[in-house]
């Protein structure tokens, strides 16, 4: 059976079962501040079982693409080694939201696998929850009872909290779950070891591949249970893993998932994989990763420095990485693996087909920035081998290796291991400690219970047409962050602040109390579809009416800067071309920031267009006209731009100026005119494919302008006021360049000066006229001295080093041709290894080649050490 065929089958069934069949919601999570990624089947309906949302429907079920890599559910470090943890995967599941509970959820499971995908009874087990007594919890007796019904008893086996008591996380709803396992080892295994014995004991073939959560519980932050109101139901059964089962293979590797990327890096890379189990474990890590970071890609999350986008771009790196030391891959490679899985997975996933270019780039180019990376690494880890005295390298360089350069240890342990040396690992792994301790240090956080004050189903948000309004607390809690120290996060039963979300920032303002007490809200954020208000304190009475209001002066600049993007939105698509798509904004009330995909620079030309479309909007000063809740395809076919990896509900809000008309919840201007002037400040890459505008509006363009014009009126000081500035500078300029002409010729009668000093210098070692030495001359002077000296000299071999200033060294390597050709002598070889002296590297061909770095005090050991190449 197919994969797509297992997975159409599953929503199938549960269609039939009265359930709405929704798509996966996107893994890159952008307005949850408590998740970077989607980790989970319930994560994208955390809302619904908080009782903060109602859903569409009290039964739901979909295939959700998921992402564990970081914190309490992280898989990497398993993904390649074992056959059965990956980073992404699709999580399968059904859900009820106060609908039925254990009996409908266990009899639906048992008939699906057994009825439908016709899995042998005998081959599975499952699991319930014992009890737990520091809990005060009782054994599930309710599951147990149910399950007798449709499995012999003695394959009901009871699991402890670890194993069967699921949560989402320290705090929040949570509950016992019931976990269904199949052994598909073989029958003579089988005849030798039970089964049961091997459940949840991390055996390959004897594994887990549905878990039924009965969501009964919330947890305190005191980490005492109390009972939901209403009870759910939350599964997920890992698809990978149904797959392998349906299709009779021992590995998710092995399945129809899988098969096509690892027959496509067997073609790229030369290998064969199920015969070295190094190049099979390189081989299941790439086609693990790709996956994730095309998906991740695709959703709108690109490899960045921090937050999200690092862990993206450490994932691609553990796969570059796999693919440079096991496959021998030292050119980008993986970025060919996009189309095989946009034709693989696009048709349940239309995303990945629509981005595919788009993933193609991104990839391509940061594995060709990683590559040079891993260069600049080897010959620092060169330089450490030279400096290392005994034969271990000390932990702390190995580390300082891999957090500075993202040289992973395994390389340095084997290009270290080939060199006879070996690592400090006690040491590395507590550099590493240290590292985690502070990284702990800094994020630890401590987050009280919610105190109710009043039952309040619905908060409303009223700041679409007021900044303030007298309002109740519903109610609060208290967060503690070392970076923030003692917060308390706010819940009103309405709201004119806007939380930050759409790449708006958060408003800012304050409550007022009747007597004339003000507490300050220095944030607003969106949490699990509840508006929360960040103060340092509580007012004192908490059960008075307050007066809610937003600084007036940060969301009307903010609102200038959030319309101006949809008009620059507009003026790329008109301008640039209908391809062009967001792919992130920051709105503040200090500027904007706008990234989009084009596959080119914006030129200056283009960049002068778009400006004076965006400012002849504003000049036209176009009416806002908002749509509220109207339903989500009637604005699409009105021709409203849905942003890609966006979640939207069934009812949107539609944002129209003139034949600008965007899905957007954040707020405008009420006319364009509003928006005074715009003023683009940059544009540049931020990844391949992917341009960034960085533009201001309102006050901070006539801070701009007011800026321009003191330059301007001190440039004109500076030049004694002339009349015609431009006239003067552009003479200034002439003149340069004729100074420039000078000292060039100068150079060039300085460097044929030389010449005959520098051929009385030449030492004949080996047959090889040879010299190393530093001079005082610029690039292209050494560069044409020594063309000049090849063509006069035989066997030439000349290493010049040059000190421009004190933090500057430079490299040049000169071989006649016929030398270097003849001995094997290479000047690219000869700069990059003397190169280390100097703190750079570099390269060339072999006959010339240069090099550059930061430590003119090296310069002594480099030409001390050239003479070695000849001798």
């Amino acid at each position: 059976m197919k994969s797509q065929e297992i997975r159409t089958q599953f929503l199938d069934f549960f269609k039939s079962k009265q359930h709405l069949i929704v798509p996966s919601a996107p893994m890159v999570l952008k307005n949850d501040p408590t998740l970077m990624f989607t980790n989970s089947g319930m994560a994208p309906f955390k809302e619904y079982f908080l009782g903060n949302a109602k859903p569409k429907s009290t039964r739901i079920a979909d295939s959700q693409k998921c992402l564990r890599v970081s914190g309490k559910h992280n898989d990497l470090e398993e993904v390649g080694y074992d056959t059965y943890h990956h980073t992404m995967f699709e999580m399968l599941g059904n859900w009820s939201f106060g609908d039925y509970f254990k009996k409908e959820a266990i009899a639906w499971a048992w008939e699906l696998l057994t009825e439908v995908y016709k899995i042998d009874k005998d081959i599975l087990y499952v699991t319930v929850f014992e009890g737990d007594k520091q809990d005060g919890t009782k054994m599930d007796t309710e599951a147990y009872d149910l399950w007798k019904q449709h499995i012999a008893e003695d394959r009901i086996l009871k699991g402890n909290k670890k194993d069967n008591f699921w949560e989402m996380g320290d705090q929040g709803p949570c509950g016992p779950c019931s976990e269904i396992h199949v052994d598909i080892r073989s029958a003579e295994e089988k005849a030798k070891v039970d089964g049961k014995s091997l459940v949840n004991m991390d055996h390959p073939q004897v594994v887990e591949i549905w878990n039924l959560v009965f969501m009964q519980y919330n947890r305190k932050a005191d980490g005492s249970l109390q009972e939901l109101p209403a009870k759910h139901i939350d599964t997920g059964m890992g698809f990978e893993r149904l797959c392998m089962v349906l299709q009779g293979v021992q590995s998710n590797y092995d399945t129809d998932v899988f098969t096509p990327l690892i027959r496509e890096i067997e073609t790229i890379s030369g290998v064969t994989y199920g015969k070295d189990e190094k190049v099979d474990i390189a081989i299941r890590v790439i086609a693990d990763h790709v996956r994730a970071v095309a998906f991740a890609i695709a959703d709108g999350q690109l490899p960045s420095n921090n937050g999200a986008g690092y862990v993206i771009r450490r994932i691609l790196r553990r796969a570059i990485r796999y693919g440079f030391t096991f496959l021998n891959q030292k050119e980008p490679f993986i970025y060919k693996l996009a189309e095989t899985l946009s034709h693989q997975m696009g048709h349940a996933f239309p995303e990945i087909r629509k981005q595919d270019t788009l993933v193609h780039n991104v990839i391509k180019e940061e594995e060709a920035s990683f590559l040079r990376t891993l260069d600049q690494g080897l010959l620092l880890l060169d330089k450490v081998i030279e400096d290392t005295k005994a034969d271990t390298i000390s932990g702390k360089k190995a580390f300082e290796l891999y957090d500075t350069y993202g040289f992973p240890l395994d390389l340095t342990q084997l290009i270290a291991r080939e060199k006879g040396y070996s690592i400090n690992e006690d040491e590395f792994a507590s550099e590493m400690e240290k590292q985690k301790n502070r990284s702990r240090s800094a994020s630890a956080s401590e987050t009280g219970d919610w105190v109710t004050l009043v039952e309040d189903e619905t908060e409303e948000f009223v700041g679409y047409d007021t900044l303030s309004v007298d309002v109740k607390l519903t109610r609060y809690r208290k967060v503690t962050t070392k970076k923030e120290g003692d917060q308390y996060q706010l819940v009103f039963n309405m709201t004119p602040f806007y939380p930050e979300g759409g790449g708006q920032v958060g408003d800012k303002g304050y409550i007022e109390t009747p007597n004339g007490d003000v507490v300050h809200i220095l944030d607003t954020k969106k949490e699990n579809n509840v508006i929360i208000h960040f103060t340092k304190s509580l007012p004192k009475n908490l059960n008075e009416t307050f007066r809610a209001v937003v600084n007036e002066e940060f969301r009307s600049l903010s609102a200038s800067n959030h319309s101006a993007t949809h008009l620059l939105h507009q003026a790329l698509r008109a301008i640039l071309g209908t391809h062009v798509e967001q792919k992130g904004s920051l709105v503040s009330p200090d500027y904007l920031r706008f990234d989009f995909s084009h596959f080119s620079k914006v030129d200056k030309g283009q960049l002068e267009e778009i400006e004076e479309f965006v400012n002849s909007r504003i000049k036209e000063n176009l009416p806002l006209i908002e749509r509220r809740n109207i339903p989500m395809q009637q604005a699409i076919d009105e021709g409203a731009l849905a942003l890609f990896g966006e979640k939207y509900g069934d009812s949107v809000r539609a944002i129209k100026f003139g034949q600008s008309m965007e899905l957007c919840g954040g707020t405008h201007v009420q006319q364009t005119g509003d928006i005074w002037y715009f003023k683009i400040k940059s544009e540049g890459a931020v990844a391949a494919g992917i341009r960034r505008i960085e533009a201001i509006t309102n006050v901070a363009v006539g801070d701009y302008f007011e800026s321009i014009e003191k330059d301007y009126s001190e440039v004109k000081q500076l030049l004694k006021n002339p009349k015609d500035l431009v006239k003067t500078v552009s003479g200034l300029q002439d003149e340069n360049a004729a100074l420039k002409k000078q000292i060039e010729q100068l150079l060039k009668d300085k460097a044929k000066n030389m010449k005959g000093d520098i051929k009385n210098q030449l030492q004949e070692v080996n047959g090889v006229h040879f010299l190393a030495a530093q001079v005082d001359l610029d690039p292209n002077s050494i560069k044409n001295l020594l063309f000049e000296l090849g063509g006069e000299v035989d066997n030439l071999f000349v290493l010049f080093a040059t000190a421009p200033s004190k933090e500057k060294a430079m490299l040049t390597c000169y071989i006649s041709k016929d030398l270097a050709n003849e001995r094997g002598y290479d000047a690219g070889k000869v700069v990059r290894e003397l190169g280390k002296y100097i703190h750079g590297g570099g390269g060339g061909q072999n006959f010339f080649a240069t090099a550059g770095g930061k430590n003119p005090g090296g310069i002594p050991k480099v030409l001390d050490k050239a003479k070695e190449y000849v001798s």
